[in-house]
């Protein structure tokens, strides 16, 4: 009996050990994949940069320009929260509220970069419906935006040592 309980002992810490590492090894590539898109979407937003410096671009270029950026903080936050959870163990859902909120703006804006360029120009019934979508969209994104912050703002309140995600 007492044989029985320690080979399942030793089977669960060997396994716990195992996926353990497995775990982390797939962190580590997450990670290295992560950075390399990351820099690759730094590479193509200076790019971008430059070439709206050289022909001084209009507000479709910045709006391109903005849109890489944003997509590069995302992608900057979820290596981060992968770090985080490499370091403590833990998932923790403050990152992936900030990513959501950064996607919600970055949407907000393409949707009003789109709807202020369809309004100039007479106004056709395809027109008004496409800007009433528009509006409706960003009526919900304006609704999800303070939920988002609310949520990140509770978050802080909740946590004990008033620290924030990754410094524990």
């Amino acid at each position: 009996m007492a044989d029985d309980v320690e080979e399942e002992s030793r089977l669960t810490r060997i396994s716990g050990f195992l996926f353990m590492h497995t775990e982390h090894a797939v962190y580590a590539v997450l990670g290295v994949l992560l950075a390399a898109t990351a820099i690759l979407a730094l590479v193509d937003a200076t790019g971008l940069l430059v070439g709206a410096i050289h022909e001084l671009g209009g507000s479709a270029k910045l709006l391109e320009i903005v849109d890489r950026l944003l997509f590069l903080l995302m992608l900057v936050e979820i290596l981060h929260t992968v770090r985080v959870s490499m370091r403590s163990g833990k998932l923790t859902c403050e990152p992936f509220l900030i990513v959501g909120l950064i996607a919600s703006i970055r949407r907000v804006l393409v949707i009003t970069l789109q709807s202020s360029e369809v309004m100039h120009g007479p106004l056709n019934p395809e027109r008004e419906a496409l800007f009433r979508i528009s509006m409706i969209e960003l009526g919900v994104l304006g609704g999800l935006i303070l939920v988002m912050v609310l949520s990140i703002f509770l978050l802080h309140r909740a946590r004990d040592d008033q620290q924030v995600a990754g410094q524990e």
